[in-house]
């Protein structure tokens, strides 16, 4: 089984960027985790993160018949961007995470276009969150695929 990670804008800033709200662990710890309960699980597992939209939109395209699952943080791109949404939505099945829970944030962060086009989503977790989101991915995939 082979997995796509996929990260938004400003989250190479994690560990920098307001620790009190996504927490001290940069994103280099993050996906060393990932890699790990991946590995764990007898999966592979790529990760990528991205300042730009269409880099993005562009990753999550090119997954198509290459990755069985992805798990997208896709920044403050989740409350913007319906390009991104319908990549997602043509995608492999994606989990969608958030280190913050979005539905306690200021109401701008409310709206989270990318949450339908995935079969589930993580909020609020911090880095757990990718780590919760990734195990339940692999779980949806062995159920579909069993």
């Amino acid at each position: 089984m082979r997995i796509l990670v996929l990260h938004g804008p400003n989250l190479n800033l994690l560990g920098l960027r307001e620790p009190e709200v996504y927490g001290s662990l940069g994103l280099d710890e993050i996906d060393l985790r990932l890699h790990e309960l991946a590995a764990a699980r007898g999966a592979e597992l790529e990760s990528a993160q991205s300042n730009h939209e269409g880099k993005l939109v562009d990753l999550v395209q090119a997954s198509l018949g290459r990755f069985d699952g992805l798990v997208i943080n896709p920044g403050g791109l989740t409350h913007s961007s319906v390009s991104l949404h319908d990549a997602v939505a043509a995608g492999p099945p994606a989990v969608v995470v958030h280190l913050s829970n979005i539905y306690a944030r200021e109401p701008f962060r409310h709206l989270d276009l990318i949450a339908p086009a995935c079969v589930g989503g993580v909020y609020g977790f911090g880095a757990a969150a990718y780590e919760l989101g990734l195990a339940a991915l692999l779980d949806h995939l062995e159920v579909r695929d069993s």
